[in-house]
């Protein structure tokens, strides 16, 4: 079983400001019996699809699987086109997704409407839900991207589209941002002390991927996973409130994604207070089920940093591992 736990390892400057003595007894154990590994740092989305066997094209192609998901039986190439607002700081420009703020349908079909007006068919997004935006392509262009739940947080220099077409994209991107800057949308929403839609980031494109014939338990609550999950055939559960045996007999995927608030903006106490509900919850009956598990194991695997730590039923008795002090353990 794979347990997807964005933030679990978080940056050095989150994981020095909110270790200090915090106690978790069972992660504790479970980092020091288990075996760390890695993999390349592409976030949940890409390996949700992995894991359910979606084929990768230049992207993870999940915005033609979201946009079913919303309604839409789409055609040719779409691209997610969601709704953030960039902050520019000092020396970078770091990314604020939707749940920084709240953004109504009317507002996002006023953007949306003004946007279109602007660009025409270079840039038309159609706003399905507030924020979940879609771009269609006429061309698939030569374009990767990064998934908007990677670069939420960070600096957007380094995660910006590439390809032959990024080029002139950024260039359009570049004109968005100053048509929106003055938006009656986003001065009403100053004028309440709310953050203004200041751009749209760009990701997930695709065409309609074939249905893959494997079938992957999924359990999250999530809208990404769950879209993924209907769209491949797969069985779909809500997230428990905490681990059940019986799910460690499955050969599925649980995402666990209440680090993901607080990771991405840096929230120390918010971590912290996180931290301690899945030790409870699930960290707690993982240890106490270890020596219960089958061949092939658990694996514990943050997406935004790629680092992972495998656990089978025989690191259950490496009982001379002792535990060592969190900061340590999760650097």
């Amino acid at each position: 079983m794979l347990f997807l736990i964005p933030h679990l390892f978080p940056s050095p400057r989150l994981l020095e400001a909110a270790t200090p003595g915090l106690m978790l007894p069972a992660l504790q154990t479970l980092l020091a019996r288990g075996t760390r590994t890695s993999r390349p740092d592409e976030g949940t989305e890409a390996e949700l699809c992995a894991a359910c066997g979606i084929a990768r094209q230049q992207d993870w192609p999940l915005a033609p699987i979201a946009l079913a998901a919303d309604g839409v039986a789409g055609e040719g190439y779409w691209l997610r086109a969601d709704p953030v607002h960039l902050r520019v700081m000092r020396d970078r420009i770091v990314l604020a997704d939707s749940s920084s703020f709240v953004l109504s349908q009317q507002e996002a079909d006023a953007l949306a409407a003004s946007i279109g007006q602007h660009f025409g068919d270079d840039l038309r997004v159609l706003p399905l839900h507030p924020t979940h935006w879609y771009l269609h392509v006429a061309l698939a262009p030569d374009l990767r991207t990064t998934p908007l739940s990677v670069a939420s947080g960070r600096d957007i220099q380094p995660l910006q589209p590439q390809g032959e077409d990024a080029r002139r994209l950024r260039g359009v991107l570049n004109e968005l941002q100053m048509l929106l800057f003055e938006h009656p949308v986003n001065l009403a929403r100053e004028a309440r002390g709310e953050l203004p839609v200041n751009s749209v980031w760009l990701w997930g494109g695709g065409t309609v991927p074939a249905v893959p014939a494997q079938k992957t338990t999924l359990f999250a609550q999530d809208a990404t996973a769950r879209a993924l999950g209907e769209f491949c055939g797969s069985a779909v559960h809500p997230l428990p409130s905490q681990l059940e045996p019986s799910m460690l007999k499955t050969a599925g995927v649980v995402v666990l994604d209440a680090l993901t608030p607080a990771g991405q903006c840096g929230d120390a106490y918010g971590w912290r207070e996180s931290m301690r509900e899945l030790e409870q919850n699930w960290f707690g009956p993982l240890l106490a089920a270890l020596r219960t598990l089958d061949s092939t194991g658990v694996c514990l695997l943050d997406p935004t940093s790629g680092k992972a730590l495998q656990l089978h039923a025989r690191d259950a008795w490496k009982i001379w591992r002792r535990r060592r002090p969190l900061i340590t353990m999760l650097a």
